[in-house]
This record gives structure tokens, sequence and C-alpha cells, in this order.
């Protein structure tokens, strides 16, 4: 069972799709090395194929444990300071506003 944190959202600015993956990635690396969040993935829309017009092209899934592991890893990051805010920042600043996220379970449910 695990809670998958979803971020929908679509990169801005003169960044290429390498490097702002690869900022996101050392942000996120670092976190799973933390046992912050057990693992990513990064996954981008082939070739403009979805049904939701303006759904945004990226999308960044964290699997966490459970809410406890997520809480704890939002509060690392809230901190916004350190070698991990750097990281963030580096691929933060070139998402757009058009961004969305979701809390997603594996289902059925199981309460701990």
């Amino acid at each position: 069972m695990a809670d998958i944190y979803h971020i929908w959202a679509n990169k801005k600015g003169e960044l290429s799709d390498h490097e702002w993956v690869g900022g996101m990635r050392r942000f996120l690396d670092k976190l799973v090395a933390d046992g912050k969040m057990n693992s990513y993935r990064i996954t981008r829309c082939k070739l403009g194929f979805r049904s939701i017009a303006d759904i945004p092209e990226w999308n960044i899934q964290m699997e966490f444990d459970n809410m406890a592991q997520l809480e704890k890893c939002f509060a690392k990051v809230a901190i916004k300071e350190g070698e991990l805010e750097k990281d963030h920042v580096s691929f933060n600043q070139f998402v757009d506003d058009n961004i969305h996220h979701a809390l997603y379970s594996d289902w059925p449910y199981e309460f701990k």
C-alpha cells in the first residue's frame, strides 16, 4: 500500500527540458536518499495525446509509505534553506502557473 502524490505542471522559460528534469531529479533524489520519500517518476504527455485539454504536459509521481512520511517530506521542504532548497529552486522557478496537485492511494484503503 502506498500514497502517491501527483503534480501536473508545464515548464516555462528558456531552460531546456533536460536541464529542467535534471534539476527536478537532483531535488527528488535527495528526498529519496534521506528517506523522506520512497520513489518517484517523471513522465511527459506523449505526442500531446490527452483527453483533458488543459492538463499540463508533465506529471511527477512521488511515492510514500503513508501520510506521516509525506508530512515529514513536506516539513523538510518547507524550511526553504540549504542545498535542498537550491535544488528545489533550480527547477521550480521554471514551473508555469498552471500547476495541479492530487494525492492518490492504493485502494482499498488501509488505515493504520
